[in-house]
């Protein structure tokens, strides 16, 4: 499952906190909707990781620790701290 690879990776950045929500069945009928869902998650992470970091760089240090995933889906809202 792709919610299990996210939270795989994200592990490598230490989070404090690490929720990987599966919004995809809310998105039905939407652009980007598969049916079997896993097309649009929202991450709520916290992580030490993110310390100094703006909201773009924090965004940025996520897709990379995500990798190919982000081109496997079709949303992905990000909600991040540092604490």
């Amino acid at each position: 499952m792709i919610a299990d690879e996210m939270r795989e990776r994200l592990a490598e950045l230490g989070p404090t906190r690490l929720e990987v929500i599966d919004e995809s069945e809310s998105h039905r009928g939407h652009a980007g909707y598969r049916d079997g869902g896993q097309t649009h998650f929202r991450i709520r992470m916290a992580s030490p990781a993110f310390a100094g970091l703006g909201r773009v760089q924090r965004h940025r240090l996520v897709h990379r620790t995500l990798g190919d995933i982000v081109g496997r889906i079709h949303a992905l809202a990000l909600d991040l701290a540092d604490t």
